[in-house]
């Protein structure tokens, strides 16, 4: 298939947001204009089996609920000539590129990416999916944080270890991916996706993988080598023993998701700051340029339209909400930003009036642009 398509399915096709191992993928809009992105995925090799086990666990992922950490799932075709599914778009940049062109994260900021990612990676397994492909590509780091993408996909990614390879194209992201996935087992446990939420940790803590090597064979020897450690130079202290025990060789050495939650919170709270206080922050930084480092002490920032326990200080909202008419000293524009969605259950709009002085507010705090 050559050239971008007008169509998938209901879905007209706006532009390609990337391609990749798996297939392209495209924003489109829904009949009545909603945005969404539709992944095309590889035809090739995708036997009735693989396609019956993807249409089992599209129905499945339709089913995660309890986190604003994963893009929704809305629909596919497994039997399509060449498989569809589309998600919610989520505008942002992925944690690859952030860190690539931003540089790495500091430890309070990685830790807030662990906490977060771990609870969506909570609710996938809560309905009895993995993702199976977690990297710092399928992060989107957006204006409400974190969210994990394509974790729908997961019934692509089994079989054996040639399977995984297809003509210098990689199906799985060898440097992320756990031993015994990397061996081939289909037989895969939640410690895979804890393995592969290390990989994507290290990262953003350092810009490295844990292994790396000139080409797919070289890395997937390293990585189902247990006599080859994962390569952790650059880790800050503080994170390097948290991400040391994810990336184990035995996935019954590493750490469930709960454990690694509350060694990030306690990683927070050790450094004075609130997990509210750093996921602001962890925004700021990777949807602007120039943000603060959160171990320095931040000006009081806002938790849900209100301001920070221990400050003087009346928010803008505040103000709003109380008839005060004082302003906030600098109006903005939106700028056309898109509003969240209503009824979704997921991510609930203030008034415009309100959400404009949240985000005076906030830019003023964490000297963000207006891009935000």
């Amino acid at each position: 298939m050559t050239g971008m398509p007008g169509k998938i399915d209901r879905f007209t096709v706006d532009r390609e947001l990337g391609s990749g191992g798996m297939g392209e993928v495209y924003l489109a809009y829904s009949p009545g204009g909603d945005q969404v992105a539709v992944k095309l995925i590889r035809s090739d090799n995708h036997d009735p089996e693989t396609r019956a086990r993807f249409e089992k666990e599209a129905l499945i992922a339709r089913t995660v609920i309890g986190t604003s950490r994963v893009a929704r799932f809305l629909d596919a075709d497994p039997f399509a000539e060449r498989p569809w599914m589309a998600m919610e778009y989520v505008p942002g940049r992925t944690l690859l590129k952030c860190i690539d062109t931003g540089g790495v994260l500091p430890s309070l900021f990685v830790a807030s990416l662990g906490v977060l990612l771990a609870e969506g990676l909570q609710a996938v397994h809560a309905a009895k999916l993995l993702h199976r492909d977690l990297k710092p590509q399928n992060v989107i780091l957006g204006r409400d944080g974190p969210v994990i993408i394509d974790f729908g996909l997961g019934a692509f990614l089994d079989g054996d270890s040639e399977s995984l390879s297809r003509s210098g194209m990689v199906v799985g992201t060898i440097r992320c991916m756990p031993p015994e996935q990397a061996r081939g087992s289909s037989e895969l446990t939640t410690a895979a996706d804890v393995y592969a939420l290390g990989a994507v940790l290290l990262y953003a803590a350092a810009r490295k993988f844990p292994y790396d090597g000139a080409g797919w064979n070289a890395v997937r020897a390293q990585v189902t080598n247990p006599d080859i450690g994962p390569n952790l130079r650059d880790v800050p202290e503080d994170l390097a023993p948290l991400i040391g025990s994810m990336l184990a060789f035995e996935p019954q050495d590493r750490p469930t998701l709960d454990a690694i939650a509350k060694s990030c919170i306690s990683l927070m709270e050790s450094a004075g700051r609130t997990p509210v206080d750093v996921r602001l922050a962890l925004i700021a930084r990777t949807t602007s340029e120039g943000a603060p480092d959160p171990a320095e002490e931040p000006p009081p920032v806002l938790v849900d339209g209100l301001q920070k326990a221990g400050s003087n200080e009346r928010s803008p909202l505040d103000a709003a909400r109380s008839g005060d008419p004082e302003p906030p000293e600098k109006p903005i524009s939106d700028g056309g930003g898109e509003q969240p969605r209503a009824g979704t259950g997921r991510r609930s709009a203030p008034s415009i009036s309100e959400a404009k002085l949240v985000a005076d507010e906030l830019r003023r705090q964490y000297a963000m642009s207006a891009a935000l």
